[in-house]
């Protein structure tokens, strides 16, 4: 298996939210100019803005999706059924960023209450532009899957992931 997928296997990335992928596409997270690597944890506080994502390789006839959502939620786990969706961009041309799509459900701050979150952004090579219907139930919030939300729109399996964790800050690590 590719070496790049090693930290999503042992990040239970692959597996609780994705089957294994080869990734094909160079995408890169930043938070106010802090690149987001496998598994470094991020303070709420750090990712409280939007964050910049670039799809570097494609070309502006590509189009991408970009699935970013909270696979630890609290209560009994199914990683089928149970996902929080926290930002969702799709028609995103190849070798621009997330900002040139369109935001079909809008950015939610990571704001784990128990525990350390996983928050995994994930990235679907579209089959054309304009194949996600911003109507459909699966672009709910709550009880999301990123599988189903892939097999439903037609996306296949993933051309990049990347994930960072998270956990509640107390008043005294936002000084």
């Amino acid at each position: 298996m590719a070496r790049s997928l090693e930290p999503l296997i042992v990040g239970r990335v692959i597996g609780d939210v994705l089957e294994p992928f080869i990734p094909s596409i160079k995408m890169s997270v930043y938070y106010n100019n802090k690149q987001v690597n496998n598994g470094h944890e991020f303070f709420p506080s750090a990712v409280a803005t939007k964050p910049r994502v670039l799809i570097q390789e494609g070309d502006m006839r590509s189009f991408f999706t970009l699935v970013m959502t909270d696979p630890d939620l609290p209560g009994p786990s199914d990683p089928y059924l149970r996902e929080h969706l926290h930002w969702l961009v799709t028609d995103i041309p190849g070798t621009t960023d997330a900002t040139f799509g369109r935001e079909v459900v809008s950015y939610e701050i990571p704001r784990p209450n128990i525990g350390i979150h996983r928050f995994v952004f994930v990235l679907f090579k579209q089959k054309r532009r304009e194949t996600i219907v911003s109507n459909n139930p699966l672009c709910s919030r709550n009880n999301f899957n990123t599988r189903s939300f892939a097999a439903e729109n037609d996306l296949g399996l993933p051309v990049a992931a990347v994930y960072f964790n998270a956990q509640r800050e107390t008043a005294a690590r936002r000084r």
